[in-house]
């Protein structure tokens, strides 16, 4: 295929000056330059780093092409150099036969029934967050998200209350993240080799993280199959040749499913209060429902597949605010993507928050409309016009955990509360590696039956057994529910 670039046209280039601002402008312009990308240049454009050409991609077709039917031509790209300094080799990171391996390995303990025996984890969670709130509190409502995400993955893989141990892994995990910038950049090798203060930071959250999980792999080794997601990766062996895999290994593939299975359900949760705060009429509809499938009693697993609204709920929040709402490939020999010529060494960026809002897909794409997701909707639009997963073989393995958690945690929490923003306030988006508010999401917890007794007393309430995630503020400034 070497003559391919000959015989094919390539994307409209940016001007010169256009990838200059791109490439210096940070935090929520990134997001709003990709549909700008795709409004002004059409849903494949480029760019030049150097010799280097980038594609930036929001075309349904070709992001099919290039996750699904030539899949072969495209490697995770040196973007994600930054996640391997924490997630060593895992399935994000991996490639070829030895990400299939890992997998097939893998696949097992997100089988239907465990998914099951993962469920009864994210609703006792979940129930524990709601206990936590106060009337007329107001709280980071992404920290707590974060925080219960965080005990649901962790007691699904470890299958015991590790709190102490998982605060240690989720506070390293936070302060690795927040240099993703670093090493994101162009110069992200080099600096990793530097003897400077950031490199010094990571070395030691990495071995924060690794002492834990290297203790928790040595003591299910010698306990046996628990029954959680450690016990059945340590147990795994290869279909081919019958071998497990080693502590290294394991230890790869632990951290990359505590991370996903924290970090990204936590925002797409986040994002989902939000908007229903900002749509009462949707946010009735939601408790309608919940009250309908529930009453008074808490979700169990087998209610999932009945809280269909709630899902679709879920579904519309990850379109127009997807955890991960971009990601990278590198062409690794010559192809094409969309009819365009793809040179070997092209990186690819798939901008899935443009393609999530083409107005041809979704009209009026601003607006937020869970209609978007009933089963007829979403088989009159193109399959990658959604794609909040990934797709292919590359497809999340954990998407039914993810949609599960989801929907369970939502109806949980919403049996006793709805939220609402502190007036004034102004939610900006933080698009790093996933799609967070910048500086976390203050929300005031507002419970769905009346509040018991006056104001007063419920700011009293709060203040003697208030929720950990709430932030200090004047008597006079916190509203009274009605």
């Amino acid at each position: 295929m070497n003559d391919l670039p000959a015989r094919h046209p390539r994307p409209p280039e940016l001007s010169l000056l256009r990838t200059i601002v791109f490439l210096f402008k940070g935090g929520s312009d990134r997001f709003s330059d990709l549909l700008w990308m795709r409004q002004t240049y059409g849903e494949i454009a480029s760019i030049h780093l150097g010799r280097t050409p980038v594609y930036f991609v929001a075309n349904p077709e070709a992001v099919q092409e290039c996750l699904v039917s030539r899949h072969k031509d495209f490697h995770k790209s040196r973007a994600y150099f930054a996640l391997r300094l924490v997630l060593g080799n895992g399935l994000v990171t991996s490639e070829g036969d030895f990400h299939l391996r890992q997998r097939r390995m893998i696949q097992p303990a997100f089988n239907r029934d465990r998914l099951r025996g993962y469920g009864n984890a994210m609703i006792e969670f979940a129930l524990e967050a709601r206990e936590s709130y106060r009337a007329g509190e107001t709280f980071d409502i992404n920290r707590s998200m974060m925080h219960t995400t965080l005990f649901i993955v962790a007691k699904a893989l470890f299958g015991s209350d590790v709190k102490a141990d998982v605060d240690r892994i989720g506070n390293a995990l936070d302060t690795l993240m927040g240099m993703d910038a670093v090493f994101l950049s162009p110069f992200g090798p080099l600096i990793a080799k530097l003897p400077i203060p950031i490199n010094r930071t990571r070395k030691e959250m990495t071995a924060a993280i690794d002492d834990v999980l290297y203790r928790m792999i040595r003591e299910h080794r010698d306990a046996g199959d628990t029954g959680d997601l450690l016990s059945l990766l340590l147990a795994a062996r290869d279909e081919d040749d019958g071998t497990g895999m080693t502590d290294q290994q394991v230890r790869d593939e632990v951290i990359t499913l505590f991370l996903a299975g924290h970090e990204t359900t936590a925002n797409a949760l986040t994002w989902t209060w939000l908007l229903l705060a900002q749509h009462p009429e949707i946010e009735a509809r939601f408790h309608e429902e919940i009250d309908t499938v529930l009453g008074d009693r808490p979700p169990g697993p087998e209610d999932f597949p009945r809280l269909t609204y709630t899902r679709q709920i879920l579904a519309e929040s990850m379109r127009l605010y997807p955890p991960v709402w971009s990601f990278a490939r590198a062409a690794v020999s010559d192809t094409e993507l969309g009819g365009y010529a793809v040179p070997k060494g092209t990186q690819v960026i798939i901008s899935s928050c443009a393609v999530h809002r083409d107005p041809r897909w979704y009209p009026e794409p601003e607006k937020f409309d869970p209609d978007r997701f009933t089963e007829e909707a979403q088989a009159a639009r193109p399959k990658f016009s959604y794609f909040p997963f990934g797709g292919g073989r590359r497809l999340c393995i954990g998407e039914g955990f993810a949609w599960m958690e989801g929907v369970l945690v939502l109806a949980a929490i919403a049996q006793r509360w709805k939220f609402r923003l502190p007036e004034g306030h102004e939610v900006k988006l933080d698009p790093h590696i996933t799609l967070r508010p910048k500086n976390g999401l203050p929300m005031i917890a507002v419970p769905r039956e009346p509040a018991r007794g006056t104001g007063v007393e419920a700011i009293a309430i709060a203040k003697v057994s208030g929720c950990p995630f709430a932030t200090a503020r004047n008597e006079s400034e916190v509203p009274v529910p009605q």
